[in-house]
């Protein structure tokens, strides 16, 4: 990945979603572009039009933190856009080169013992750890049973990314399809300006790319976002509809990682689903063998 040509993008994509009433200037007559003009982005950031188009160019290197804080201003970036920013300003300095080296292959990563009792001892819900690029590197046993889709699907390494847009198995797993896939592919782009050698990112943005129309056009985009807590909405194969809460922690010891946990409100039914997708995915465990169907809300399979 170009580090200019996604500069660039990134830049132009911004300024076409600011219009000038929300920049607080005229409208003015024959507008050419969406947006903003680059002469208008430069008087707002109070730089000349000739740096900022080198700037929008993709030549970042060497722009002082001061300019990149008016700039983010000026396009009204929000908290993820504007670290973003700044990520790809690292890149392209050449600031990040000794511990980020071009196409870096990912080292091999597993969970230390006392992380895997940890999401063990999270028994109410789903737990489990992901990277920026959407892998599932440790998980709970509950996780296991709500990804079920995912850990089916014969890969040693889970990929939120690949199933959402690759497993038609996700249109059912997620009623808000469309807003999974959006942030989805934001949580990728914040992840390709935050480490953007990684070959194994390349990779799967390269696949996603060549295979979905859906991931191509988002990815076009340019959205990122930070991505730590909310409420979603899921129809899981075996106990049905669940509306979860979650929260997403950075993990200190590994960064990059987030430890992400599921709750359902108390005394509701997606908590009671909750329940018997683990008394299930025990049961489950215990038998030889997978039986079709579904399980009611009183735990017999129908």
């Amino acid at each position: 990945m170009d580090n200019r040509e996604e500069v660039r993008e990134f830049l132009t994509s911004r300024r076409a979603k600011i219009t000038p009433s929300r920049a607080g200037l005229p409208a003015g007559s024959r507008r050419r572009v969406p947006g903003l003009r680059r002469s208008e982005v430069a008087a707002l950031a109070d730089v000349s039009v000739e740096y900022y188009a080198k700037l929008e160019r993709g030549n970042l290197a060497g722009v002082s933190p001061a300019v990149l804080e008016a700039v983010a201003r000026a396009l009204q970036l929000d908290d993820a856009e504007r670290a973003h920013l700044l990520h790809l300003a690292q890149a392209a300095d050449g600031s990040d080169a000794l511990t980020r080296p071009r196409r870096r292959a990912t080292r091999q990563w597993s969970p230390h013992r006392s992380l895997q009792w940890t999401l063990d001892a999270i028994t109410a819900g789903p737990a489990f750890v992901r990277n920026g690029r959407m892998d599932l590197l440790a998980a709970n046993d509950l996780a296991r049973a709500f990804y079920r889709d995912l850990y089916d699907g014969g890969r040693t390494t889970p990929n939120l990314a690949r199933f959402n847009f690759l497993d038609p198995a996700s249109r059912r797993f997620y009623p808000d399809w469309d807003t999974f896939a959006d942030t989805c592919v934001a949580i990728l782009r914040t992840e390709a300006g935050r480490n953007p050698h990684d070959k194994d990112l390349h990779d799967l943005v390269g696949e996603l790319s060549t295979r979905s129309e859906e991931f191509r056009t988002r990815w076009g985009a340019h959205n990122v976002r930070h991505h730590g807590t909310g409420t979603k909405r899921f129809r899981h194969p075996v106990v049905g509809e669940l509306t979860l809460a979650f929260e997403g922690l950075e993990m200190a010891a590994e960064p990059g990682l987030t430890l992400t946990i599921y709750t359902a409100e108390p005394g509701s039914p997606s908590e009671e689903a909750l329940r018997l997708l683990a008394s299930w995915s025990a049961t489950d465990a215990a038998g030889p063998e997978r039986e079709g169907g579904s399980v009611g809300r009183a735990g017999v399979r129908e």
